[in-house]
């Protein structure tokens, strides 16, 4: 039972803003992540977010943390309390809400910050309102100090740039730029398959799965399990994913489905429908970003013949049914679907004049629309907005500045591309099972400290336990917020940084997923959020030189980093203060 009757007030506040922050994770930290596989078009924003939605959740529930750090990050002491519960209590809850409020704010304006920067700042706020700024590990502290969230502004970033970019140049001239793209990339999917399984499984292992504890088994038994789970996925590529993908792409099988996958061998011996080498288009999804609504190539390459398949859809070159198989030539045709350039505000018009509300509110037909259009529209919002028409740009200077920026950057033939798609959606689902494991900690981690405290009536110790009903509901919410509101955050991403492909955005992910797995085992403070944005100025960069990027995006998104260790610190550290020297009776 609890002890603590008397703050019942303060623990309900604690679970308004633990479920708050949770929300902004999931709006902020996941939608963000989830930018580059939208935007690229390998997921839909529906499938996108279910997809993470569950893996956010199993990630949380499963392996979460079942032991929380107290004291996030060892950035303050816990003889700040001074062994008085009721303090404790109100500390964290002033943390959660200073930290959630400002990334409510944060996502308003579309600022992809650093969940866990935000918590990290609020606690050092609230440990120098409690003892003074002596009380806060200022400097580098093994890693775990203040100091480090200002290096990660820079580490972060650039690092992820670097592998980011590494990534897409392999891509690029291993594949995209050759003669023969598809061929190449068939050829080389099972490598890919192996080394992107071994990055992911080691960021599940260091990082992804802290009440596991996989890191701690003997380096024989932990490299020998990524080895063999790598291999074991890049055979079950070559059994299953290989003949799936030839059937789709170069024998343009439009009648194959997605459950066929599991036929793997039997598909080398399925005939295409006899008028399938006909197609020119539609049976791979169109992946480009401009020049959607065009039949004769893009811009680019009309202007140079010489540039390596830009806007290409794949015609096979050969005379016989056999030699086309064999040899897998293509030229270029290119897709026929429309673009969407609509304007946000006509994104999110809602046909007012249909559904206005006319007369008293009770009437049958107000209630329904009150209930069809205002209430249930508006939870749905977020997984049928249109992501891309928001990322044109609202029109004028802004969707021509965005426009100018995509036409320095080449794009290659969908079929190619969407080999690609299968990697970066295996890359994003991983990822997101890891930041649910982890990174629910941020907002679950201060609530189970200030419950254990609640309903023991004692200071915590230095490692609480965290009930799975919490974890649970920390994911639940993170799922909320991403269904519900990533859609803001989506909206500033993606093609308004840079122009997004499959290839492109796979390679952003595993540039990120390389860097944060690199920082983990040799302790360089590092944030996924920043990983992402560093990796994605980095392809950018080498896809179409320094014009290809928005600068002035990553200008905003930089501004955000910074301001949000003095407003949630100060945020944080008022409250408290106020709170503790407030006049009572």
């Amino acid at each position: 039972m609890p002890t603590l009757h008397q703050y019942d007030y303060i623990f309900a506040i604690g679970v308004i803003f633990c479920a708050l922050d949770a929300f902004n994770i999931g709006a902020n930290d996941v939608a963000n992540s989830f930018a580059t596989s939208v935007s690229s078009r390998s997921l839909t924003m529906r499938q996108a977010c279910v997809l993470a939605g569950l893996c956010e959740f199993l990630g949380a529930v499963l392996v979460g943390a079942k032991v929380s750090g107290t004291i996030k990050n060892g950035i303050i002491s816990l003889s700040v309390f001074k062994d008085n519960a009721g303090v404790q209590m109100l500390g964290f809850t002033c943390a959660l809400v200073a930290s959630a409020t400002w990334l409510m704010i944060a996502t308003k304006n579309s600022w992809p910050v650093s969940t866990t920067y935000s918590i990290v700042s609020a606690l050092a706020g609230v440990g120098v309102a409690l003892g003074g700024p002596g009380v806060v590990q200022w400097g580098w502290n093994g890693g775990k100090g203040l100091g480090t969230i200002f290096a990660g502004f820079g580490i972060a970033p650039s690092i992820a740039a670097g592998f980011g970019a590494i990534v897409y140049l392999v891509t690029k001239y291993a594949v995209l730029v050759r003669k023969n793209p598809i061929r190449n990339a068939l050829y080389v999917s099972p490598i890919y398959f192996f080394t992107v399984t071994a990055v992911l499984t080691m960021s599940i292992v260091y990082k992804g799965s802290p009440s596991l504890k996989l890191d701690k088994l003997p380096q024989t038994t932990v490299a020998l399990a990524i080895v063999l789970t790598a291999l074991v996925v890049s055979i079950l590529s070559i059994i299953f994913w290989l003949p799936y993908v030839y059937c789709k792409v170069v024998r343009k099988d439009y009648t194959i489905r997605f459950y066929h996958f599991f036929l793997g061998p039997l598909l080398w011996k399925r005939q295409a429908p006899a008028d399938a080498q006909e197609i020119v288009a539609g049976h791979v999804p169109d992946y480009r970003v401009r020049d959607r609504d065009t039949v004769q190539g893009s811009p680019d390459a009309q202007a140079n013949p010489a540039a390596p398949q830009t806007e290409l859809s794949l015609t096979p070159q050969g005379s016989t049914e056999n030699e086309r198989e064999k040899d897998v030539e293509f030229d270029a045709v290119p897709t026929t679907q429309p673009r969407a350039q609509a304007a946000l505000a006509e994104v999110e018009h809602d046909n007012g004049e249909a559904h206005r509300i006319e007369g008293p509110w009770i009437l049958p037909r107000n209630l329904w629309i009150l209930l069809r259009y205002k209430l249930v529209g508006k939870l749905t919002k977020g997984i049928n907005f249109d992501v891309h028409a928001a990322q044109a740009g609202k029109g004028g200077a802004e969707a021509e500045r965005i426009a100018h920026m995509h036409e320095q950057v080449d794009q290659y033939g969908n079929e190619t591309e969407h080999l690609y798609s299968f990697l970066q959606v295996l890359t994003a689902c991983t990822n997101s099972f890891a930041h649910g494991a982890n990174d629910v900690a941020n907002a679950v981690g201060p609530f189970s400290a200030i419950y254990y405290v609640w309903s023991n009536g004692v200071v915590t110790p230095k490692n609480t336990p965290t009930p799975t009903w919490i974890l649970a509901f920390g994911g639940a919410m993170i799922v909320i917020g991403l269904a519900t509101y990533g859609y803001n955050m989506m909206a500033a991403l993606g093609n308004r940084l840079t122009l997004m492909s499959p290839s492109r955005g796979f390679s952003m992910e595993l540039g990120a997923s390389i860097t944060v797995l690199l920082a983990s085992q040799y302790g360089i403070p590092v944030s996924t959020t920043m990983c992402i944005t560093g990796a994605t100025a980095g392809v950018g960069l080498v896809s179409g030189g320094p014009k290809a990027v928005n600068w002035r995006a990553f200008g905003w998104i930089f501004l955000g980093w910074v301001l949000t260790v003095p407003v949630a610190g100060t945020a944080a550290g008022c409250l408290t203060g106020l709170f503790i020297n407030a006049p009572h009776w």
